[in-house]
């Protein structure tokens, strides 16, 4: 069979009429689709199920729920991005997975958080990660709060008055100070009142850690050590040169708790009890006195003493660093006390310079390593300190 030209022509009229058919329909078909809302992701809310947050991880935890935020819309872009993408499984696999992922690290890196200082919250962290598709669009694209429920202000379990030490006061029981020791005893009367405020810090900046016994355990016990020590160290400083007190060490450094707060913060003095300035090693015949004057310098009174500045304008200092800065800090008076002592027993030995070269030369450099050692415990988790140093150099109290 043969066609005529104008046959052909209208066959060929024809197929282009059934093509801009078929044009209109996919063009149809995709206005269709456009017009449909694109899924978005729905998923649990969180903050409700976190509990009250401690102020330490406050925080912490707003940043991840606006985390959680952020998920929530990369997802929503996804799905719209990826639109026809894929096979039936595709926004499961590609979106929801991933996303469940993220939500259950997001959702574990705030129990820890929370578990640092207050009990860990239990959570069904697999229910709260899995979210799902609103087909038909909407639904709340943040669904997490920018602000968290705070736990009451630190203090008792209940959110009452703040919990503080009350420890025995020790200068009562010291009786009379000789000179030679009334330095080195202020000292370390001083030294037990930072001990009481140290450790009202370590509760007010731990309320709710640990279980029951955690206060006993991680605060007043050490603090009782810490007590001893010094304690200890008065009485040998007053045996140097009178008779050695006679203490009821383990009483005097016991502290305990006041529940409802209060309390004296600083129960010891800052001034020795007085003694009598020639007890002791003075007198020839009576111990180790130098020509029959005493320990004293050049024969007339007591004994030097070290004049040591007093580290201040400290930063503030990082929780992860306090123990250490706070050990280094008791370690320079003990490196005062322990020059003290060098410089009684060592009266009338050497030249002109010996105090400085035996003395005062060593115990600078030891300063020194100790006052870096402060710089660095702050600057591992805070803007380091500068300059330290110029506390070290220490004259003499004649």
């Amino acid at each position: 069979m043969q066609f005529s030209r104008s046959s052909a022509r209208r066959w060929q009229i024809a197929g282009v009429a059934a093509v801009a058919v078929a044009l209109t329909g996919v063009g149809l078909g995709v206005a269709s689709a456009g017009e449909s809302a694109t899924p978005t992701v729905s998923c649990p809310g969180v903050a409700g199920s976190l509990g009250a947050v401690p102020a330490r991880a406050q925080a912490e935890i707003e940043r991840n729920l606006a985390l959680l935020n952020t998920q929530i819309a990369e997802a929503n872009r996804r799905l719209v991005t990826s639109a026809g993408e894929g096979g039936a499984n595709f926004a499961q696999n590609a979106i929801l997975t991933p996303l469940k992922d993220k939500r259950v690290a997001t959702i574990n890196r705030m129990a820890t958080a929370i578990g640092r200082s207050a009990p860990k919250p239990n959570l069904n962290v697999q229910s709260l990660a899995a979210c799902s598709l609103n087909r038909k669009g909407g639904g709340t694209a943040a669904p997490e709060p920018t602000k968290v429920n705070p736990a009451p202000a630190p203090g008792t379990p209940g959110g009452g008055a703040l919990r503080t030490v009350s420890c025995p006061a020790v200068a009562g029981s010291l009786g009379g100070v000789p000179a030679q020791a009334r330095a080195e005893i202020e000292r370390n009367l001083a030294l037990l009142n930072t001990q009481i405020a140290e450790a009202n810090r370590r509760l007010a900046t731990s309320v709710g850690e640990g279980g029951a016994n955690f206060v006993q355990n991680a605060i007043l016990r050490p603090l009782k050590d810490k007590r001893v020590a010094t304690i200890n160290r008065m009485a040998t400083a007053i045996g140097r040169n009178a008779a050695k007190p006679v203490l009821a060490v383990d009483s005097l450094a016991t502290c305990t708790l006041n529940e409802n707060g209060g309390g004296v913060a600083a129960p010891e003095p800052t001034a020795a009890p007085g003694g009598n300035a020639g007890n002791g090693n003075g007198n020839a015949g009576n111990g180790n006195g130098n020509a029959g004057n005493g320990n004293g310098n050049a024969g007339d009174g007591a004994a030097p003493t070290v004049d040591c500045p007093g580290v201040s304008g400290l930063p503030s200092i990082p929780a992860q660093a306090r123990d250490e800065v706070v050990r280094n800090l008791e370690l320079l008076d003990t490196q005062i006390a322990e020059a003290n002592t060098r410089l009684a027993n060592s009266v009338g030995e050497g030249g002109p310079n010996f105090i400085q070269n035996a003395v005062l030369g060593p115990l600078e450099d030891k300063r020194v390593a100790v006052l870096n050692r402060i710089e660095t415990a702050i600057g591992r988790n805070a803007a380091k300190p500068e300059g330290l140093e110029r506390f070290a150099p220490c004259g003499l109290n004649d």
